[in-house]
């Protein structure tokens, strides 16, 4: 029997779409007792992020800049909360076609910049029990 190969490494990041990144980042500070280490815009993506650290894990949280963006959408079908979960993966290209060959659907046929200095793309939740899924790799 062939071994099975590691293909990702570990659960990246959660993230969470939140009206306002000011009150999402306030309660998350509460909830964890330390603030933010990184907020950024993604303007491609039409998102302000801010991330927060515990050990290994991360929380993103992601605000709508523009109506018609994903989160502004997301938010107005389903109300805040849990958007996607990351995986990390050290070659975000293979992934994408092992994954499409297996009959995954990929959103993104090829990475995209992403927050926090990734590589990233999307798996369609039609094809992952309703589930958004986003692979990620350093752009470094």
């Amino acid at each position: 029997m062939k071994p099975q190969q590691k293909r990702m490494n570990k659960v990246e990041h959660i993230g969470i779409a939140v009206k306002s990144l000011d009150a999402g980042n306030a309660l998350y500070e509460k909830l964890f007792g330390i603030p933010p280490y990184k907020i950024e815009t993604v303007a491609s993506e039409g998102v302000n992020t801010s991330f927060f650290k515990m050990g290994d894990s991360k929380i993103e949280l992601l605000e709508a800049t523009n109506p018609d963006s994903a989160i502004a959408r997301f938010i107005e079908k389903r109300g805040e909360g849990v958007h996607h979960i990351a995986y990390a993966v050290t070659d975000i290209k293979a992934e994408l076609k092992r994954l499409k060959a297996e009959g995954f659907e990929v959103i993104n046929e090829e990475p995209k910049a992403g927050a926090d200095n990734k590589w990233v793309a999307f798996l369609h939740p039609k094809s992952t029990k309703g589930v958004l899924i986003e692979l990620c790799q350093d752009r470094d």
